[in-house]
């Protein structure tokens, strides 16, 4: 006996139930968002299991680059093959790799895998804003771009939390698994919900833009997070790596000039808002992922908190990009304007990110956390309206492309600020330390915070000092470089919502 199942099919005016949609494309949101924070409070134990202080940035940066490279390719295969596909493919490669670098054996290999999970990893949030920019217009979407910012935050918060915990009761491995259950959710609520109209059409891939793209990213990439640390700056090999960066770069524009769909065509860089946008979002990015990164090692270095500890108390930060993300996003609804966010919110951090550099070993916790507080709320300010911003500026045809072109040089930011963090931190702090310590003085390789607060008393004070010295440097250069957003932003002009 057979047994029929209904089907209904679509009409073709019919959208799936907005909120049933909206639900599946928070989860994916969720997903992308959760794991680029939640290794954050892991790093220093990984570091006491893997060894590798000055690859630490690297478990980061690899991520980082690897999504950020494939960012304009999920923006143009979601333009041509359809937002569901796209969305569901870069779940399982995600997925994959989260398995991986739970299996990892040394840091080169972590390191390696997270530029494998990367590659999923960088098409779920720009897919999932690209998907609901087609079907919510510019008018309405200012409080569904809020609650992505919600989201965002929202995992932001979980991540350094969620980490720590899993960290002191599991095993740092399992940070990478516990995607996994969340991902299989992911993909059957979309597979279930997300029903949009495929229009077949002729496809045509920019695969040499993207091939030059990841070079010169890649070689830009390796000349901050080298330079000092690993060849001095005088190595003629790392002026090299920048020399074909460049020359990559010059070949990625010929031949967006050139290709019949380019990965970013060329117009959207006569749009003052699309320029703009995407240089302020590539700061946000540098000194958001900076913050995110070098925040809970300082507190689980500098004031011996446990790594759950360090994810409970840069909750601050977190509730301040949650609250301002959709606080703003209402705001923006009901005035129509959106101007004065970026640039009250690039204040915010700049006297954030100041006020952190000048944090002392005996500065109370209490203080840390007000600082927090405000940083969070001035990223919560910028980085979704940016998204609105540059959506409501282009052709509804570029949506797609100017989303990923929005959200790459955020990406950018972050993968560089991270790198360059990275070099500043660990140049100053083996610079510090050889000044400090008797020339035959050797430590330990697998400096994880345990290990430093085993020192003698004396030496560890001195590594103390000179651990958040180097710290201090990090943030005066993230406070430096968002006065240039924070100047930048005053050129952005309102312009009507579209209905």
């Amino acid at each position: 006996m057979e047994t029929f199942q209904p089907t209904v099919a679509l009409p073709a005016t019919e959208r799936p139930p907005i909120r049933l949609l909206f639900t599946a494309l928070l989860l994916v949101m969720l997903l992308g968002a959760l794991d680029q924070t939640i290794v954050s409070t892991a790093l220093p134990t990984i570091v006491g299991e893997l060894g590798g202080l000055e690859s630490l940035s690297w478990v980061v940066t690899s991520y980082l680059l690897t999504s950020t490279i494939v960012v304009p390719l999920y923006g143009k295969f979601g333009d041509l093959f359809g937002r569901k596909v796209v969305i569901q493919a870069a779940i399982l490669i995600f997925l994959a790799g989260s398995i991986l670098c739970g299996v990892a054996q040394d840091m080169t290999q972590l390191i390696v895998l997270r530029a494998l999970q990367g590659l999923g990893g960088g098409g779920l949030m720009v897919v999932t804003m690209a998907a609901i920019a087609d079907v919510i217009p510019p008018a309405e979407r200012g409080r569904y771009q809020g609650l992505f910012g919600g989201v965002f935050g929202l995992a932001t918060v979980l991540g350094p939390l969620l980490g720590g915990f899993i960290v002191e009761h599991l095993s740092w491995r399992w940070i990478f698994y516990i995607n996994v259950p969340l991902g299989v959710v992911a993909l059957i609520v979309i597979g279930l919900v997300f029903k949009p109209h495929v229009a077949h059409v002729k496809h045509k891939i920019d695969y040499m833009g993207a091939a030059f793209l990841a070079t010169s990213l890649t070689c830009i990439i390796l000349f901050t997070s080298q330079g000092g640390t690993l060849l001095p700056w005088s190595s003629p090999q790392l002026w090299f790596t920048l020399a074909l960066g460049v020359i990559a770069m010059g070949g990625f524009i010929y031949e967006e000039r050139l290709a019949d769909e380019p990965i970013m065509p060329l117009g959207l860089f006569k749009e003052r808002t699309f320029i703009l946008s995407g240089m302020i979002g590539f700061i946000i990015g540098f000194s958001l992922f900076g913050a995110t990164t070098f925040l809970p090692l300082y507190l689980q270095v500098a004031k011996g908190s446990t790594p759950s500890q360090a994810g409970l108390q840069i909750l601050p930060m977190m509730a301040g990009v949650l609250s301002t993300s959709i606080i703003s996003g209402r705001i923006i609804s009901k005035i129509g304007k959106y101007r004065w966010f970026p640039i009250c919110g690039t204040a915010l951090v700049a006297v954030a990110m100041f006020l952190l550099s000048r944090l002392e070993l005996a500065t109370p916790l209490h203080i840390m956390y007000l600082y927090m507080l405000l940083l969070g709320l001035g990223l919560g300010m910028v980085m979704q309206v940016l998204v609105l911003a540059v959506q409501n500026a282009v052709p509804f045809k570029h949506i797609g492309v100017a989303t990923s072109g929005a959200t790459l040089f955020r990406s950018i930011g972050g993968s560089v600020g991270v790198a360059t963090f990275g070099a500043i931190f660990s140049n100053g702090l083996q610079s510090r330390l050889a000044n400090a310590l008797p020339a035959n003085t050797e430590l330990p390789r697998s400096m994880g915070p345990a290990m430093v607060h085993q020192l003698p008393a004396a030496m560890r004070e001195v590594y103390l000092n000179a651990f958040a010295g180097s710290m201090h440097v990090v943030f005066l250069v993230a406070s430096a470089v968002v006065v240039l957003a924070f100047a930048l932003s005053w050129f952005m002009q309102d312009r009507p919502l579209r209905n």
